[in-house]
């Protein structure tokens, strides 16, 4: 079974550790992807910031945004130390942020140097070296780009590719827009895995639902999910048993997951002074479509209560999701 199998995605200002922690308590096996992070913030900013993980989170990858090939080296060798389990190369932001720093999509047009930053970084390091992109940018819709993009870089010795099945357009949409937009290209995915079947193949964008998983399964060596595992985390409540080999999930039910991340919670406010906000953001979605969750969820979003330790929230939310 391809330690790809299933993953959730990189989402800036969302898949932080506290929210890696929250998945690990659904999905045990599945394989979870940093934030990215640029090159510079590593390589002149705070690295414990950055990199500090919980020991639970493994499988756990650190992606990267950068061009340089020196710069990527290093912060190979920096996410190895680590502890890491994977660098990932982002070649799919569509930001103009990210254009301005010369990474992101931008680099599918700009093979040769991207091949030259993966060599460099599997030089660097024994940990897998993996890339993300699209299947192209702006207007270019033939498969050929892609193919030669995922050909140039396996030349280079990469050998798992994360395609999110739309281009990138790098004028005229919003990254939010990029997600929605440009259409869903599937067929380019799984042409890219009978193309090249030494290759692992992953298929990103749009997949929704364990069945909708299974059949990308019939034609990919793996799927990354992003919205859906944020925003519906109980989505994920069967990919242990279903898709991975497992005998049991962490937790048999929500409320299980609830009281795991209550008690992480409060080792972090105890050992980190960490609000119990920073972390519950992300448990939000939890008890989507049930009765009760609005409530639930307006308890657990209510500043008034951050003064108070998150096991007295956890009660509250509880009281009034009965009352309503």
């Amino acid at each position: 079974m391809s330690p790809w199998r299933l993953s959730v995605a990189p989402m800036l200002d969302w898949t932080d550790r506290h929210c890696r922690y929250f998945h690990r308590q659904i999905s045990r096996h599945s394989r979870l992807y940093t934030e990215m992070v640029t090159t510079g913030a590593l390589l002149h900013g705070d690295q414990h910031r950055h990199l500090d993980f919980n020991t639970e989170e493994h499988p756990v990858a650190l992606q990267l945004g950068g061009s340089d090939p020196a710069d990527l080296a290093a912060c190979a060798k920096l996410a190895e130390q680590w502890g890491y389990d994977e660098v990932n190369l982002n070649c799919g932001c569509p930001s103009e942020r990210v254009q301005r720093g010369a990474f992101g999509a931008c680099l599918m047009a700009e093979s040769s140097l991207v091949a030259d930053g993966v060599k460099a970084m599997l030089d660097a390091v024994s940990i897998p070296v993996t890339v993300k992109h699209r299947i192209g940018i702006d207007q270019i819709e033939s498969y050929d780009f892609v193919r030669d993009f995922v050909g140039t870089l396996a030349q280079a010795g990469c050998q798992v590719f994360i395609v999110h099945a739309r281009n990138a357009w790098l004028k005229g949409l919003s990254p939010k827009e990029n997600r929605d937009i440009p259409p869903l290209r599937y067929e380019f995915v799984h042409r890219l895995k009978r193309d090249f079947p030494a290759l692992t193949i992953v298929v990103n964008g749009g997949v929704v639902g364990d069945d909708a998983i299974a059949e990308q399964l019939q034609h990919v060596d793996g799927v990354m999910v992003g919205r859906e595992a944020y925003h519906n985390p109980w989505s994920m409540a069967a990919w242990d048993t279903r898709f991975l080999g497992a005998d049991a999930n962490p937790h048999d039910s929500r409320e299980a997951v609830e009281s795991a991340m209550v008690e992480y919670l409060g080792r972090q406010a105890e050992s980190q002074g960490l609000p119990w906000a920073h972390g519950a953001r992300h448990m939000l979605g939890l008890y989507n479509g049930l009765p009760g969750a609005r409530t639930w969820r307006r308890v657990w979003s209510d500043h008034h209560l951050k003064a108070l330790p998150a096991s007295q929230v956890h009660a509250i939310a509880h009281r009034r999701e009965v009352a309503a």
